[in-house]
């Protein structure tokens, strides 16, 4: 890991560019370490397009957005006309880019602006393809997972210009009380697997299914609760549990905002995902005590420690995957011991790489080494920026 030059550095100025207009994971970590790195004093603000949902959000939150289309040539030379005027004002000392489109627009900007330091921030799973955005554009980048990490080094990026940065996870709420069995109609007895993802193919809902059906035949107090939205996967889904006459034990609840109201009235948490830069559902089940079953593909292994933790699984092993779950389902003691262990290792571990404290620390480290390496320090302030 890199080190930190100095503990009285000035406070950076930062500026981060989205082209998603969607609000996801990506999206999620961009809002979290911009309220975590303004808390720590430093100056945050966004590049979006204007309908971009992380616009809105930031805004709510006191955030100054520049809004601009980022589709099409036209708006390409548009974009890139404008950003190169508001990063040259602003006197920014990093600009931090992170999906492709955007790190065409606002990296071009930004080195036509001469902003001392370009990070473009990587935060999928799937193969790269094109080094254009991770090296010609950009000085430096940073990922949510080793494994992604050594995705690109292995593709060309130098190890000292890619650097790890987990995305943190929020505290849960430690006293909370469900209103999940309530709202279902089910009893205390009932031991209830659950699920928070987007209904997307490789996310691996029917897998899930088709794994507990017979579980449930032996297992008269077993349920399985799925959150989340997405079609045509969720649809295919309901088909699939309607065919195999589940409706009474797998239970449908879509897009939910409530998601630590629900995560507490889980037993156990299991995601047998397919492909997966991180997974950052992994740890906000730890942190609400919850132990995990998930697949070791991507970045998961790194979310969970196999054995203390959660319990991990090869990708398409049907049987492991059924004895992991049953291994937690039939023991109530090994779950609160695992949940109590993920849990310890968030937020009881003074080395924890999952805290919005840690998020800070890392990046400060990274932004000011990779600054001080090209030969810049802090808050350059040009004449315009007041």
């Amino acid at each position: 890991m890199l080190k930190l030059l100095t503990s009285k550095d000035q406070p950076l100025r930062i500026m981060h560019s989205e082209a998603a207009t969607n609000f996801g994971g990506q999206e999620h970590r961009i809002f979290k370490e911009m309220l975590a790195m303004r808390e720590a004093g430093h100056h945050l603000e966004a590049v979006c397009q204007p309908r971009a949902q992380l616009a809105s959000r930031l805004k709510d939150n006191g955030f100054v957005v520049h809004t601009m289309e980022m589709d099409g040539h036209l708006n390409f030379f548009r974009a890139v006309t404008k950003l190169r005027g508001i990063l040259k004002q602003g006197g920014f000392d990093v600009l931090n880019t992170h999906s492709r489109r955007d790190t065409i627009i606002a990296a071009t900007a930004g080195r036509l602006a001469k902003t001392p330091l370009i990070v473009r921030t990587r935060h999928l799973a799937n193969p790269v393809n094109s080094l254009l955005s991770y090296t010609w554009l950009p000085h430096c980048v940073t990922t949510d997972s080793e494994y992604v990490r050594k995705q690109l080094i292995e593709k060309g990026v130098a190890p000292e210009r890619v650097e790890t940065i987990y995305t943190p996870v929020l505290p849960a709420a430690t006293d909370q009380c469900s209103s999940l069995r309530e709202e279902l109609g089910l009893s205390a007895e009932a031991v209830i697997v659950g699920c928070v993802a987007v209904m997307r193919a490789n996310k691996g809902h029917r897998e899930l299914i088709q794994s507990m059906t017979p579980l449930f035949a032996q297992r008269p107090h077993l349920h399985l609760v799925l959150v989340g939205s997405g079609e045509p996967i969720f649809q295919e889904v309901s088909q699939l549990v309607q065919r195999l006459n589940l409706q009474d034990r797998v239970h449908l609840l879509g897009r939910r905002e409530d998601i630590s109201n629900l995560m507490a009235g889980f037993d156990l948490f299991c995601l047998p995902t397919r492909l997966e830069a991180s997974g950052m559902v992994f740890l906000e089940a730890a942190s609400a005590r919850l132990p995990v079953v998930a697949t070791a593909v991507g970045g998961v292994p790194e979310m969970l420690e196999d054995g203390r933790t959660g319990l991990l699984v090869k990708l398409d092993d049907v049987e492991s995957l059924q004895q992991a779950l049953l291994k937690l389902i039939d023991n109530p003691a090994l779950r609160k011991q695992m949940g109590q262990a993920g849990y310890d290792r968030i937020w009881n571990n003074l080395v924890s790489e999952f805290t919005p404290e840690a998020l800070v620390r890392h990046t400060e480290v990274c932004y000011r080494t990779w600054l001080h390496g090209r030969g810049h320090g802090s808050n350059r302030h040009n004449a315009q920026h007041g």
